[in-house]
This record gives C-alpha cells, sequence and structure tokens, in this order.
C-alpha cells in the first residue's frame, strides 16, 4: 500500500488509492461483505480497515487472540459477541476482545460499513467447531441472531 499524507475520500464510501478487495479468500461462511485496507505499511503495528456489509449480508462467526476496535461508519445492524447480541448503528463502538465470538450482520435496509483497526501480525481467524456453535444456540437470543437468515 501507498503511503500518503492524505488519502481522500471519494463517493460511495470508497478511498483515493485503495483498492476493494473480497471480504476472505478462504471458504469460511459470510455473506457479501468487502473490504479497503486504508492504513498499514509494511512494518506498521496496526492495520485500519474499512469492511462493508450488503444488506442483510454478515461477516464471518470467528473468534481471534488479537483484539478489535470497530466504529460503524454506515447503516444500521446487529451484531454478536460474545454472548450477547447488540443493535448497532452509525458512530457505535464495538470493542471485541481477544478469543471472543463475534459477527456483524448488516441490516435488510442498508449497508453496513465500519472502520476496524487490528493488529497488522494477526493470527488466523478461529471458526466455532459444531461443538460450540450448538452450545451457542442454546441461548435464545443468539439462535433467533444466527438463524435470521436460514
Amino acid at each position: 500500500m501507498n503511503s500518503r499524507i492524505v488519502r481522500k475520500a471519494l463517493a460511495g464510501f470508497r478511498w483515493q488509492d485503495v483498492d476493494v478487495l473480497a471480504y476472505k479468500a478462504d471458504a469460511a461462511p459470510f455473506r457479501d461483505v468487502t473490504r479497503q485496507v486504508l492504513f498499514g505499511d509494511a512494518g506498521q503495528a496496526s492495520q485500519l480497515r474499512y469492511f462493508e456489509v450488503a444488506p442483510n449480508g454478515h461477516t464471518t462467526l470467528e473468534r481471534h487472540a488479537h483484539t478489535h476496535a470497530v466504529m460503524i461508519l454506515r447503516g444500521a445492524g446487529r451484531c454478536l459477541v460474545g454472548d450477547a447480541v447488540f443493535a448497532i448503528e452509525t458512530f457505535d463502538l464495538v470493542t471485541v476482545p481477544p478469543l471472543t465470538w463475534h459477527q456483524f450482520r448488516a441490516s435488510i435496509e442498508s449497508p453496513l460499513g465500519f472502520l476496524c483497526i487490528v493488529d497488522a501480525d494477526r493470527d488466523r481467524p478461529q471458526l466455532p467447531t459444531p461443538v460450540e456453535l450448538r452450545q451457542m444456540r442454546e441461548l435464545p437470543a443468539i439462535r433467533a441472531f444466527l438463524e435470521a437468515d436460514s
């Protein structure tokens, strides 16, 4: 990524000289998500990324050893963090502690766009095992959240 003092915002939640990338290259389950790396040159300790989830889309249900700081910039939706589900909207800040299950879902009406600060050298995401998923679904709020698009 090019180093720049100023990276101008463009229409549609895009930034100058920043590619819109696929959310993930692996087969993890998600729907209609893109990512943009806004900051994070080689040697930097962190990256600033913008993710956009299309209406009714969702990120992968996963956890990591690193912390996430997520600032909602566009739209509204819901997120699962640990054993709780939260309604989220523009300018809400969501902190995801290490090794905490999390997922972000856009509302049906609009995209959900958010900035995420992560360690540049981070661990691979962990997906829930069938046993862990079954345990999560024992909580009614989480079951309803996870089955929203079934």
